[in-house]
């Protein structure tokens, strides 16, 4: 075993502080990741404060993770010593249900190992990024291309994929007309991947403050849905509309949006039930859907084409002692667009 730092929450809706754990020592498949950087996403707020359920405390929440390999087990053959690497939000799964044979790990039927507030297959509780080093095994370990720095790449391993992997499943390219709700971390890279695969972007937020930084990214429209014009002038306009947001929506009337066989998916996940009105979806044969992460395959393809397109994410880079009061901003939008942690301040 590996004693090393972290910050952890001891118990729901605590705050995170500095503590140490214990980390597994590296088996034949492992990799050990010195981290460098680790993403707060706003799912690490929802598990600390147990918004999507009970929770196991203590907390070291990340799952946005790039660093570089320290050590390899002795049956390692995806990795070696100095590679850059990622690991996002899962770090295990069955391995034999259909969909983890179909690179979908991300639905294993099993359900996949969490990377944190998870339990591994050793039955331990499962600690993330917030910390110096983690040792995953090299199936769900993911290569960070040279084209990309480190600190940038980090968020690309949960809100780069759950961006990615719908955009890409609902065909989002030229021709088709692309929505996205929410221009925070998850939005503002689904603005920039949306763009980059040639589909015809319009942002959907609550004001017009983000405008300039939407034109910037990629989008061709920015429009505030506190408008009610915006709901009248857009009906029927969009062929995907991709939700990030993690509050309650009016169903109803985002769905009014879509073109008929339109797709409004939600990768944003809010704590309190939504209601809608079936005829909103019968009316325009329109799906509403959902979309969670994407498999190791996919996530190495998102990198390399985030890469191939010369971005990662917007961050702000704040040290460990600072991450408090970075959820205290995430909960009230103000932050451009993720942060990160520089975890050589842990």
């Amino acid at each position: 075993m590996t004693t090393v730092a972290a910050y952890a929450a001891s118990s729901p809706k605590a705050p995170l502080e500095r503590t140490t754990i214990e980390r597994r020592p590296v088996g034949e498949f492992d990799v050990l990741i010195d981290i460098k950087f680790a993403g707060i996403c706003h799912s690490d707020i929802h598990q600390v404060h147990e918004g999507w359920g009970e929770a196991t405390f203590p907390m070291v929440p990340g799952h946005e993770i790039a660093g570089v390999v320290s050590e390899v087990g002795p049956g390692v053959t995806r990795h070696a010593v100095g590679d850059r690497v990622g690991v996002g939000c899962m770090v295990d799964s069955c391995r034999v249900c259909d969909n983890c044979r179909a690179g979908l790990e991300q639905y294993c039927s099993d359900g996949p190992v969490y990377t944190y507030n998870g339990v591994g297959k050793d039955g331990a509780t499962t600690y993330g990024g917030y910390s110096e080093k983690i040792v995953v095994d090299e199936n769900y370990v993911v290569r960070v291309p040279d084209g990309l720095s480190l600190d940038v790449a980090a968020p690309l391993l949960c809100a780069g994929i759950t961006s990615y992997s719908p955009l890409k499943h609902w065909n989002a390219g030229p021709g088709k007309k692309v929505a996205v709700v929410g221009m925070g971390g998850l939005g503002h890279m689904g603005v920039k991947i949306a763009h980059a695969l040639g589909a015809e972007v319009t942002v959907l937020s609550q004001s017009l403050r983000k405008k300039d930084d939407g034109l910037r990214l990629g989008a061709d429209h920015y429009r505030a849905t506190s408008d009610p014009a915006t709901f009248t002038e857009l009906a029927g306009t969009f062929d995907l509309i991709l939700s990030t947001v993690s509050a309650p929506l009016p169903l109803d009337s985002y769905l009014s949006l879509l073109k008929t066989d339109g797709a409004f998916v939600n990768v944003g996940a809010p704590e309190e039930p939504v209601s809608l009105n079936l005829f909103s979806v019968i009316g325009g044969r329109k799906t509403l859907a959902g979309s969670g992460i994407g498999g190791i395959r996919e996530t190495q393809e998102m990198l390399d084409f985030c890469a191939e397109h010369g971005f990662g994410a917007e961050i702000e880079l704040i040290a460990a002692s600072e991450i408090n009061d970075a959820y205290e901003r995430v909960q009230s939008s103000d932050v451009r667009y993720r942060f990160v942690i520089d975890t050589a301040t842990i």
